[in-house]
């Protein structure tokens, strides 16, 4: 992975916030090419021919419900930590089709080359009663990996900008651990009541706050695209392209996996279910009539999020 220029040099005993940022992104990524074989394969040829990845940004999805066990709702769980590594809201997408809104964070310190982060809220006021049941009983059990040494360890970094170098290392793993699913085993009834109406929602009740998927930011996304469906690699039918032309995505189908689920007996039961995936975005450099400079297009598009989103939708 290619690591921005602003690390190339640093302070003794200290860990500033653009510094624990990209580590956090680091752990993030290694741990989606575990879980998303397809995305392991290409990262694999990259380094075979002598390149890094830029990594563009990460992708999670959450519930905006009051019933979300001890977790915030929504993307309260995840602001609190990303603004004191430095992270600020970049822009809002309404995704109306699968009623939810996402929001991208771009860091402050290095935005065209620390990761953002694409932050979604699915709305479950805007389906039905039994769906809204079932989204209760599923996040209710949640859990909030953050101790409260952690959330004092944020508040300092949020104060300070940097932590001492022995408190960042124990804070990480921590940090980590909040991106992956904090609710119990949910019960196959509720996953397949969630699945009648939002495939996003159930791939949540499967996969809770993991990365739902990675981004490589690429020059000719159009050209990865065919030369990855030349290896046979499942990589979606076209590419999504903004309503400014600037921004252009594709990605591969997401990985199956198996997860358990209880039955009505409590027992358990295993299903195959879409996993995560692995996205590629070309950005184009326009012209910022603000400043008359030359700036890459750090935004998103609602639709061609919400065509991404359909990477997880498999029955």
């Amino acid at each position: 992975m290619n690591v921005p220029p602003l690390l190339e040099t640093c302070e003794a005993g200290v860990v500033t916030r653009a510094e624990l940022a990209q580590a956090l992104n680091m752990a993030l990524f290694a741990g989606l090419l575990e879980r998303v074989p397809t995305g392991r394969a290409y990262t694999d040829d990259v380094v075979r021919e002598g390149a890094r990845v830029q990594f563009d940004h990460g992708a999670l999805r959450t519930v905006r419900w009051p019933h979300c066990g001890a977790l915030p709702p929504g993307e309260a769980a995840f602001t609190r930590i990303l603004k004191p590594l430095g992270y600020r809201l970049n822009g809002t997408y309404p995704l109306d089709r699968i009623r939810m809104t996402g929001r991208s964070y771009a860091h402050l310190d290095a935005p065209e080359h620390i990761a953002q982060f694409f932050v979604s809220e699915l709305h479950p006021e805007r389906f039905s009663p039994s769906f809204q049941q079932a989204v209760t009983n599923v996040v209710g059990s949640s859990v909030d990996p953050l101790t409260p040494w952690a959330v004092a360890s944020l508040a300092e970094l949020e104060r300070d900008a940097s932590l001492p170098l022995a408190d960042a290392c124990a804070l990480l793993p921590i940090l980590v651990r909040c991106f992956d699913r904090q609710h119990a085993t949910p019960r196959l009834a509720d996953y397949l009541t969630l699945l009648q109406e939002s495939a996003e929602m159930a791939w949540i009740a499967t996969e809770g706050n993991a990365f739902n998927h990675a981004t490589d930011r690429v020059a000719d996304v159009f050209a990865v695209a065919d030369a990855q469906r030349a290896l046979g690699r499942p990589i979606k039918e076209r590419v999504e392209v903004s309503k400014s032309g600037r921004v252009k995505q594709t990605a591969f189908q997401a990985d199956p996996v198996v997860r358990v689920f209880l039955d009505e007996q409590g027992g358990d039961v295993r299903r195959e279910v879409p996993g995560s995936f692995y996205e590629f975005i070309t950005r184009d450099v326009f012209v910022d009539e603000a400043s008359g400079r030359e700036a890459l297009d750090l935004g998103f598009d609602a639709g061609n999020a919400t065509g991404i989103f359909k990477m997880t939708a498999a029955a």
